[in-house]
């Protein structure tokens, strides 16, 4: 059976970060990570007959949601090429960006898709199924030091060295073809109560590294400078620390890393300023949806400086 749009992905700070663009009806705006379509919805009602909306998504499952009406585009890509992909549509310049960053809860929920530790099933973690690299090419090719790095900084676990040189143990004697055979690897090395918790932060390591997708984030960001008019927004949904901390550092500065240049009286230009104070979900609504529990919203108007 076919899912509907409200079943595909909850969407998560629905209205705070639709309201965070400020919309005018008549503008042109992007939702990067359309999934089930739900922050499209919503910024849609917000939209007269002039209004535009493009939309990205590099799962073709995600097809089954797109909205029926002319002023709707559906670009089936990454949105790290986001620039390109516009321009393509004969778009230079949008009103407004909004990213709901992570996973959907459609592509965790489909076991094929290797996405969660629930399920016993063949390694992947691809969002986009077409790519090369898959969680099986981590695991079984990657050489111990990659993983230690991998599990270190994308998953912040501390013993990343024991989780490392476990898996290449294993896969010496034979490969590491599903999320069970991974689980039971490294299950030994969590504490009883909080394995679970642990397994989830190793899962989303490699499909950091399997889907690229610090790189791509940033890649987006640059490219949202670009393409957002001055007076135009920025709204971004992340939900662990490696994302939420390039976008709050990028919204600063327009850097992720070191200082922007200053000019003679000391002044920085930077290509964003924020709105408001960081927005986190209500206890209703993780009581509701508890994926959304993790979440961070950050808003952030484009200034007049060149990019």
């Amino acid at each position: 059976m076919t899912e509907t749009h409200q079943t595909y992905h909850v969407p998560v700070l629905l209205k705070e970060s639709v309201a965070g663009l400020n919309i005018n009806p008549g503008g042109t705006y992007v939702d990067v990570t359309f999934g089930g379509g739900g922050h499209s919805r919503e910024i849609f009602k917000n939209l007269d007959e002039n209004g535009r909306l493009y939309a990205f998504d590099q799962d073709p499952d995600a097809v089954q949601n797109k909205i029926d009406d002319p002023r709707f585009t559906l670009i089936e890509g990454n949105f790290a090429n986001m620039r390109n992909y516009l321009r393509l549509q004969g778009v230079k310049q949008v009103d407004g960006i909004l990213a709901d960053l992570g996973i959907s809860s459609h592509q965790i929920n489909q076991p094929k898709r290797g996405f969660s530790t629930r399920f016993d099933e063949k390694l992947d973690m691809r969002m986009d199924r077409n790519a090369d690299l898959s969680a099986f090419e981590v695991v079984n090719q990657y050489d111990e030091r990659q993983l230690r790095m991998i599990f270190s900084q994308y998953g912040d676990l501390k013993n990343a060295a024991v989780l490392a040189k476990s898996i290449v143990k294993a896969r010496s004697e034979k490969p590491v073809m599903t999320t069970g055979e991974l689980n039971e690897i490294v299950i030994k090395h969590f504490p009883k109560l909080k394995r679970n918790k642990f397994l989830a932060k190793l899962y989303q390591a490699i499909r950091i590294e399997v889907n690229g997708e610090l790189d791509a984030l940033k890649k987006m960001l640059r490219q949202a400078a670009m393409v957002i008019k001055p007076g135009g927004r920025l709204s971004v949904i992340s939900y662990h620390s490696l994302e939420d901390r390039l976008v709050k550092r990028f919204i600063k500065n327009g850097l992720f890393e070191g200082e922007p240049d200053k000019d003679f009286y000391g002044n920085v230009a930077v290509p964003f300023k924020k709105v408001g104070k960081l927005i986190t979900p209500s206890e209703e609504e993780i009581a509701r949806n508890p994926r959304a529990r993790s979440a961070k919203l950050r808003i952030a108007e484009r200034t007049e400086m060149s990019y």
